[in-house]
């Protein structure tokens, strides 16, 4: 059977490590051409040659924060492949268990920065190439994050920029329909990245305990992206939640 992804382009931000490593693996597997975009050049290159998929793997150094950067990412993305048919919205930070009372201002900013702007500027960067294109039209992919439903202790940062990537989707996919552009949002629950990794030794929980919280292989997200990647742009999955079956989210608190 041929590779649905063959000869489209993608770029995935946060494409480095973790979930964004594995939707990139998931997309190149699949015989995308992949813009990995992220802070780190080495992360980057060791994540495109973990795909093997040779020139059909780009990296490029992105602060998703610089809209001048994110203008770039685009450019170099269509200069070496032509045209962008997904974008996946997936660069973002928190502030670990911080004490809201205990937040700095610059940290507090950091994050929105990051979560907030940096995914509107690669939405904006998204539509301008997408709605120019021939064909025009693609596919926006934002990571909503099982918080952009329900907190967990000490987390107002992500959680608050988390609930506002919704406010995002819901709104670019309104605007989105009259240029072709499909825009969808994947909400993950406890898949195993350095970063989650964390939970297998005990996190707190709503009740004030501390509880090991059950995890997913990350590679589950990265078909998961696959699934919406390839549908046909007359369909959209405008909210997909992965997670891990047993984790505490449905009845959280």
């Amino acid at each position: 059977m041929d590779s649905k992804g063959k000869g489209r382009v993608a770029i995935v931000t946060g494409g480095g490590s973790g979930i964004g490593k594995a939707a990139a693996l998931a997309l190149l597997a699949d015989g995308w051409h992949v813009a990995l975009a992220g802070r780190r050049q080495d992360a980057l290159d060791a994540a495109a040659a973990e795909a093997n998929a040779g020139d059909r793997a780009l990296g490029v150094p992105t602060d998703v924060t610089d809209p001048a950067a994110v203008e770039a990412l685009f450019a170099t993305t269509v200069k070496k492949f032509g045209r962008v048919d997904l974008v996946f919205n997936n660069a973002g930070m928190g502030l670990g268990g911080a004490a809201l009372e205990d937040i700095a201002i610059e940290d507090w900013k950091r994050v929105v920065d990051t979560n907030l702007n940096g995914m509107f500027y690669c939405i904006r960067e998204a539509f301008r190439v997408m709605k120019s294109q021939s064909p025009k039209g693609g596919r926006i992919i934002n990571n909503g994050s099982i918080s952009a439903h329900a907190p967990r202790p000490g987390s107002i940062a992500y959680t608050a920029t988390k609930h506002a990537v919704t406010g995002l989707t819901k709104t670019a996919s309104l605007d989105g329909r009259k240029h072709d552009i499909a825009v969808g949002q994947i909400d993950i629950g406890n898949a195993l990245t350095d970063l989650a990794a964390r939970m297998a030794k005990g996190v707190p929980q709503a009740n004030g305990e501390i509880a090991v919280e059950p995890l997913m292989d990350v590679s589950i997200v990265g078909q998961s992206i696959l699934y919406m990647a390839n549908l046909p742009l007359e369909a959209n999955v405008l909210f997909h939640t992965v997670m891990a079956t047993k984790m505490p989210f449905v009845g959280r608190g």
